[in-house]
């Protein structure tokens, strides 16, 4: 199949990339100059030109590669995070799933593309309480910290347009956490490196569950989303989601670290705020279930534990 990837110098985009070539399919990766071209085009695909933001662009890119399938792997967090400010953070990434969004399915129904695949989230947005993980059918999280309102509504507004568009066949994965060489959780990434020099602590009870998954991982599920034919939303994650006060104190011995410092939840607020707290004390995890049941799809990283250890 022809496939335009948006995106496809990210994180996921370029483990997605040679995936998609790897499997026979004919690629061209949407990008924002010409600066990440050569990479792209090393990975055996072609390249246009476009700002996601900018609907002519992404219009005559669209209308250029004339695809069968486009997957919106468009983000912007190349700052970091700062959890006090999380909108802040997200601000452009935001706009990405909003108005990206909309201009890359408005140009995709233009050009007659048949399949829509996008990027979505499963953590801090799902429903808080209850059970530790959380399905497809389970609602998100009823009522955001006000530093995180904006972003949850990207992210529904990218899931509802997606999922409901017309004449066309509307996919959301909801992708985990995300790990590997070129991330945050990698080898050199930020996260590692606060891991390694006791700067980041656990925080309160540490029973906040996270779900992660492999960049490699993730693309494979997503090659699998390409190639179906199933529509709606499902959640990519590994088999093994994991409260903080288990996945943290291990991360710091697979990396060869003293065990992380422990703070109190009110100490802690003062520094990273209601958002940094929560991921710690509140969040839970996302269930893979439907997701592996609807594409055949098993994580070769089946836990973070092996993933940690092997995979960064």
């Amino acid at each position: 199949m022809k496939v335009l990837v948006a995106g496809a110098t990210g994180g996921l985009g370029r483990s997605l990339v040679p995936q998609l070539v790897a499997a026979g399919h004919e690629v061209t990766g949407m990008i924002r100059s010409e600066r990440g071209a050569a990479g792209v085009r090393a990975f055996g695909a072609d390249v246009v030109l476009a700002d996601g933001l900018d609907a002519d662009a992404v219009m005559a890119a669209v209308d250029s590669a004339r695809p069968e399938v486009v997957v919106h792997q468009m983000s912007a967090l190349k700052g970091g995070i700062d959890f006090k400010h999380f909108d802040d953070s997200f601000a452009l990434t935001n706009r990405l799933r909003t108005e990206g969004t909309d201009n890359l399915l408005a140009a995709s129904q233009a050009a007659g593309v048949r399949r829509f695949v996008v990027q979505s989230y499963a953590g801090w947005n799902l429903q808080h309480g209850g059970s530790t993980t959380k399905t497809e059918a389970d609602p998100m999280d009823p009522d955001p910290v006000p530093a995180q309102r904006k972003t949850m509504a990207g992210i529904k507004h990218l899931e509802s347009v997606v999922t409901n568009a017309s004449g066309i066949e509307g996919v959301a994965l909801r992708y985990g956490s995300f790990y590997g060489p070129t991330g945050d959780i990698g080898k050199g990434g930020s996260m590692v490196e606060m891991i390694q020099k006791r700067k980041l602590p656990l925080i309160g009870d540490g029973t906040g569950v996270w779900s992660f998954i492999h960049y490699d991982d993730a693309a494979d599920a997503t090659v699998k989303a390409i190639e179906s034919d199933a529509t709606g939303i499902f959640q990519i994650a590994d088999d093994d989601p994991a409260q903080a006060a288990v996945w943290l104190p291990e991360f710091a011995r697979i990396l060869g670290a003293k065990a992380p410092r422990h703070l109190p939840a009110w100490i802690a607020r003062l520094a990273v705020g209601d958002v940094g707290v929560a991921a710690f004390t509140e969040i839970r995890g996302a269930d893979n279930t439907l997701a592996k049941a609807t594409f055949n799809w098993q994580p070769a990283y089946a836990s973070w534990r092996e993933g940690f250890r092997n995979g960064l």
